[in-house]
């Protein structure tokens, strides 16, 4: 058994442990509750105008998206990987890393580079794949014109040929205790076949063709703002969460070297007893 000394230094060093991670629970709290008004009231705007979008491309020839619609033969991809600058939120950033390795040998035999998107994706994925670049930048101001610099960035290598295939993977908000994987095409764009994709008579002003090519790279903008805006919150989620639990472990573990820390502190006691009482009775005998 460890001797009275070591026992309280690991009580402080726990209890220091245990503030650090109940600080940063409060800090993320405080933090999520605004980036999940955020994303929530984000989210209907941002479906509506993809579900536009896809309402009115689905009525029009194949070659009517233009460039943003082009299918081509799949030879180079790129992933999207979007992660978090920061540590200390459990399988957050692994979860998205292990989609994205998933992702990428699904089209093996094909060329296949990353777009990293935090710190924590891009670290670990140059370690195995060829990331082109690293936009950790955009969570140190988290606004739409950031955001929407990325999506044209991304735009114009699909635009130019660079990249015949561009999905996005992302931790999706779902709750503080939990978060979705998500893996959504950004480019080509392919509209949705419904058969209601013609019933209605409307009257476009200015024409379909128009609507559709002022729609897409704004749909591209917000689709892209909205998964950065989902792993933000994510994130903050998984590391309220992740600090919990670390909290209640610092917790039970601090009871413990307490107790252990009491057992050999009356141990000790005890001992000391026992030696006072048998000298004094080797003195009286």
């Amino acid at each position: 058994m460890a001797n009275l000394k070591e026992i309280r230094n690991r009580i402080t060093s726990v209890q220091s442990t245990m503030q650090i991670t109940s600080a940063m629970k409060m800090v993320s709290a405080a933090k999520l509750k605004k980036a999940q008004d955020a994303i929530t009231a984000m989210r209907p705007y941002a479906e509506k105008l993809t579900e536009l979008l896809q309402s009115v491309s689905a009525t029009l020839d194949g070659d009517a998206g233009g460039q943003y619609t082009s299918q081509r033969e799949v030879n180079k991809v790129l992933i999207v990987a979007v992660t978090s600058n920061r540590g200390l939120c459990g399988a957050f950033n692994t979860n998205v890393i292990k989609q994205v390795k998933v992702v990428a040998d699904a089209y093996a035999g094909k060329q296949v580079d990353v777009f990293a998107i935090g710190k924590k994706g891009n670290d670990v994925l140059r370690k195995t794949h060829n990331v082109i670049a690293n936009r950790s930048d955009v969570f140190d101001s988290l606004t739409f014109e950031n955001v929407a610099e990325v999506a044209n960035l991304l735009t114009d290598k699909f635009v130019a040929g660079e990249y015949d295939k561009i999905e996005i993977v992302y931790n999706q908000f779902k709750n503080a205790a939990t978060q979705l994987v998500m893996t959504e095409q950004f480019l080509p764009l392919a509209p949705i076949q419904s058969e209601n994709a013609s019933a209605g008579d409307y009257i476009f002003e200015p024409s379909k063709e128009e609507i559709v090519l002022t729609l897409i790279p704004k749909s591209l903008k917000t689709q892209l703002y909205k998964s950065v805006r989902d792993s933000f919150a994510a994130e903050h989620g998984a590391r309220m969460t992740a600090m919990h639990k670390a909290t209640d472990n610092a917790t039970d573990l601090r009871n413990q070297l307490k107790l252990t820390y009491n057992k050999a502190r009356q141990a000790a006691i005890t001992g000391e007893i026992l030696e006072i009482v048998g000298g004094a009775e080797a003195l009286n005998g």
